[in-house]
């Protein structure tokens, strides 16, 4: 499983990495191609909010492996894609098998481990995703800029094919179990402190997406690098993932959550204005890249820790409602960052998301809207 999420995180988030050959390639501008993240971000939205209740009538085992072949699917259209529809239809399919991965995941490790080995099982799901986060980009870049955006993807196909492979091995039988209803799901959102808290998740990744999705651009205008300089740019910026998440667990360990969920977007913000700022400049975007990646690494640490403690009485529903909160945000964000690009200038998607940053840090306020009332 921790195999699968590597492969739908890189391939999700590799159009980063490939969005200037991609739309020179499909005749499209680098704003438009910037909607295949968008564009899987809906889907995975609308997969996250119907996954749970259509699939308690199969088999969980089945239910994973479908969307791995999805994956499948959407890598081998990706690369064959003859014009921009066929890419997107391409990302809707990818869009579906990472909302309705992730949102399963974590019930799924609930069946297949004992209950004290979760948190390692769990922690072993999470360092899939931040292996592909660290690597996908700069070895996108870099294979992108030798062998071809088509090539990178290609790529992929022969892994998601051994992981099916081992997936239809190990992964046991798991009969379904009794559904849980959309209304429980949404009825979430009537408590107060989720939807502020649902609204200021939405509002961080999008202004994260927002910069991130356009970096390349940015940085091949105004800092001039070519396609081994920007690989080893995104690398750094991977790293410093590592960096950002022993931090926030550290904080988190001494009971800083409020004041990192108001922060850590603060701080990304002005990381994001000191790029457009020094980023013409290699060392000026070196160093802001990595203090980049290791900020907006921090950040899913504390949501996921602020869903566990705020809504403890239903994991689940609240699980599949924050999946569907950050797709929709990096949705969001793409399309945003993406007008900015076309409309403005290579530094407005950085100058928006910080905007979007700025505004998720003065809803948190002091973290009192987050908490749940006191049970009397």
């Amino acid at each position: 499983m921790a195999f699968c999420v590597a492969m739908l995180i890189a391939s999700e988030f590799m159009p980063v990495s490939l969005l200037t050959p991609i739309a020179n390639d499909l005749h499209a501008t680098q704003g438009m191609a910037g909607q295949a993240i968008s564009i899987s971000g809906l889907f995975a939205v609308l997969a996250s909010l119907f996954i749970a209740p259509i699939s308690g009538r199969f088999d969980r085992r089945h239910v994973l492996m479908s969307m791995t072949v999805l994956l499948l699917v959407s890598l081998v259209l990706i690369a064959l894609a003859p014009n921009f529809t066929m890419l997107m239809v391409a990302r809707a399919f990818l869009g579906v098998a990472v909302g309705g991965f992730w949102s399963l995941s974590t019930a799924t490790v609930l069946r297949l481990v004992p209950e004290d080995q979760v948190p390692k099982a769990l922690g072993m799901i999470f360092m899939g995703n931040a292996i592909a986060t660290a690597f996908a980009a700069p070895v996108g870049a870099y294979l992108g800029g030798v062998l071809g955006w088509r090539v990178v993807f290609g790529g992929l196909v022969p892994l998601v094919l051994i992981n099916l492979i081992w997936q239809a091995k190990s992964l046991p039988s798991m009969p379904p179990r009794a559904t849980i209803p959309m209304s429980r799901l949404f009825g979430l959102l009537k408590r107060r402190n989720v939807a502020i808290g649902m609204a200021a998740v939405m509002l961080t990744f999008a202004g994260a997406f927002s910069a991130f999705t356009y970096f390349r651009p940015f940085l091949e205008s105004e800092t001039g690098v070519n396609a081994d300089m920007l690989s080893v740019l995104l690398l750094s910026l991977g790293l410093a993932g590592f960096v950002g998440t022993h931090f926030a667990s550290t904080m988190l360990h001494r009971n800083h959550l409020y004041s990192l969920l108001r922060w850590l977007p603060l701080a990304l913000a002005a990381v994001t204005l000191g790029l457009m700022e020094l980023g013409h400049v290699f060392w000026g975007a070196a160093v802001m890249m990595f203090s980049w990646g290791a900020l907006n690494a921090a950040i899913p640490v504390c949501w996921s820790t602020w869903l566990a403690r705020e809504i403890q009485d239903e994991p689940e529903s609240g699980g599949g409602l924050m999946v569907a909160s950050i797709q929709l945000a990096i949705m969001f964000g793409g399309a945003f960052g993406g007008q900015l690009l076309d409309q403005i200038t290579v530094a407005a998607p950085l100058a928006g998301g910080a905007g979007l940053l700025v505004l998720s840090a003065l809803l948190i306020g002091n973290g009192a809207r987050l908490r749940a009332p006191a049970q009397g």
